[in-house]
């Protein structure tokens, strides 16, 4: 049984060496001077895009290999792992072979980078050979459904005692308070209500990375990824409640001043702070640069907050904003920008912004509700003097950015929840619908889909979940929690979509929670950097590594 994890280091060890050929081969395109050049980077965006999605499935296969040692070293590796690694790499492999989806209508093949010969090598490898053959097929794929209909799952152990006990307490939660009443929730678009928001901080949901001397549980970004995706599992807006305290959490530890820090760190850990994030702006996306809301400097030091912000999420609830605005006018670009601490009233439904200089109207969406989401406008709105972020004008963006790989991570643990959630809702209704006299589940179509989802979300999560490591070792990882966020969006539509068509006409009712899920996993390629920004960072990004190592 073990001969497979070999076949499948053996084979991350052939696909290293097919993508470094994508690489040399894209670098002679965009970067002919031997540094990436922005101009030919977007001309040969299908390709730039799609290096970068052959790179995150490498990364996604190496992380996954790497579980399945874990597995074996603890006497874990037993036959549901097995298929999971075997399907996985079929179906990874051969779309590194032949032709890799960044879409559900682009495709991305080696002709694209030149590396046609490239690619039948790759194919040709004595273990990617077999694992196109005897990895993905009809007998594993079936028999991995039986598995999984007997209530089998592969491993998911994190080798931390701690980690956990995590999982357990907050999957016992979300089953008990999140999932019976999520979708009429959803159904109302009502608010998740004030109760259970508190249960959640007694948890520590909202502390789960501020240090504990500050009044957090000083845990990871693992420990962080793991509590997302088991609230996402229930909904993805308990999981993401999460998101803006943790944005605002490590925005004020890694940024604040030691009256900043003694004064909202505690509250953001229990809950009676609620943050949310006041970025992006209308017409810019994500192009920062271009942050037109000003904060002018009054001549007792406090600021005035000018401006349109849009999409910001849970705006009316909040108590604290943290406020990306340009405070130099004269400065163009990112130099120009600083971070706000901009405290405000809770607002309540009827009033969700009863301070002067702030008004807002909401955004109705198909999906993602629970916490609403709002164009605001400010006009002339107060912010104290102490309400810049560290005391320091123009370090508004080096500080989000700083944001970026744990947002990244958190997003992507967000996707495998919401992928769990599907396979959830897309397993029991197979196993309790009959056609033909028999279970949906013994259609061999049906047990595919359940087959393949469960792959590829092991597949996200473990890329996910190695992100998430680097991250709490300190190490730079906004290329591995890029790619994460990248492939763990795209898991999460595919399982969606996928649920959807084994419910047939009934996943199209809105009675069915899978409707629900459908909507909530459509905002995971687009939100925290959209499918196509997201692959243009990694891949400018990785052929800039390259080169500063070929330099060194």
């Amino acid at each position: 049984m073990s001969e497979w994890i070999e076949e499948a280091r053996a084979a991350v060890a052939a696909a290293r060496t097919y993508c470094e050929a994508v690489r040399s081969r894209l670098a002679l395109r965009v970067a002919p001077a031997g540094i990436p050049d922005a101009s030919l980077i977007e001309r040969d965006q299908h390709m730039v895009h799609g290096y970068a999605w052959a790179a995150a499935t490498l990364a996604a296969l190496e992380a996954t290999v790497d579980w399945a040692a874990r597995a074996r070293a603890g006497a874990r590796f037993g036959t549901a792992e097995e298929l999971t690694l075997r399907i996985g790499f079929g179906e990874a492999l051969g779309q590194l072979s032949f032709g890799l989806p960044m879409s559900a209508s682009e495709i991305v093949r080696p002709a694209a980078f030149g590396c046609e010969a490239e690619a039948r090598v790759l194919a040709e490898d004595a273990s990617v050979a077999r694992l196109l053959a005897e990895g993905s097929t009809p007998e594993t794929r079936a028999a991995f459904a039986a598995l999984l209909a007997e209530g089998v799952r592969p491993d998911e152990t994190l080798g931390d005692e701690t980690l956990d006990l995590v999982r357990d307490q907050f999957r016992a939660f979300t089953a008990e308070r999140i999932t019976p009443f999520a979708h009429q929730w959803h159904l109302a678009d009502a608010l998740i209500p004030d109760d259970v928001i508190a249960e959640m901080a007694q948890l520590g949901v909202f502390g789960v990375c501020i240090p504990e001397e500050h009044g957090g549980l000083g845990l990871g970004k693992l420990a962080m990824a793991v509590v997302s995706e088991e609230l996402s599992r229930g909904w993805i807006c308990a999981g993401s409640l999460g998101t803006r305290s943790e944005i605002a959490g490590e925005l004020i530890t890694h940024n604040g001043t030691p009256e900043q820090k003694a004064h909202f760190l505690p509250r953001i850990a229990d809950g009676s702070c609620l943050p949310t994030a006041v970025f992006t702006e209308p017409d810019t996306g994500s192009d920062l640069a271009v942050v037109r809301t000003r904060a002018e400097r009054q001549a007792d030091g406090s600021w005035r907050v000018t401006g349109a912000k849009t999409w910001i999420t849970h705006a009316g609830r909040a108590d604290l904003m943290t406020m990306l605005v340009r405070t130099d006018t004269a400065q163009p670009g990112y130099a120009g920008l600083s971070m706000l601490l901009a405290g405000k009233s809770r607002g309540t439904l009827a009033a969700p912004f009863p301070d002067a200089g702030i008004d807002g109207s909401e955004i109705e969406v198909l999906g993602y509700r629970g916490m609403k989401e709002y164009a605001l406008g400010f006009d002339g709105f107060a912010v104290p003097a102490d309400g810049l972020l560290g005391g320091s004008e123009g370090q508004g963006f080096k500080q989000l950015m700083r944001t970026f790989e744990g947002a990244r991570i958190q997003t992507a643990a967000r996707a495998v929840g919401v992928a769990w959630n599907a396979f959830d809702l897309a397993l029991d209704y197979a196993l309790g619908r009959k056609q033909f006299g028999q279970p949906l589940t013994a259609f061999p179509r049906v047990a595919d889909k359940l087959a393949l989802m469960v792959a590829d979300i092991v597949m996200a999560r473990e890329l996910t979940y190695f992100a998430a490591r680097a991250k709490d070792r300190q190490a730079r990882c906004d290329i591995e929690a890029g790619m994460a966020k990248l492939l763990a969006a795209r898991t999460a539509w595919a399982a969606a979509d996928n649920a959807v068509q084994i419910h047939g006409g009934n996943g199209y009712a809105l009675e069915y929670p899978v409707s629900r899920v459908l909507c909530d996993a459509r905002i995971l390629n687009i939100f925290e950097g959209a499918a196509e920004i997201q692959a243009q960072v990694i891949g400018r990004g990785l052929l800039s590594a390259q080169t500063q190592s070929k330099a060194a």
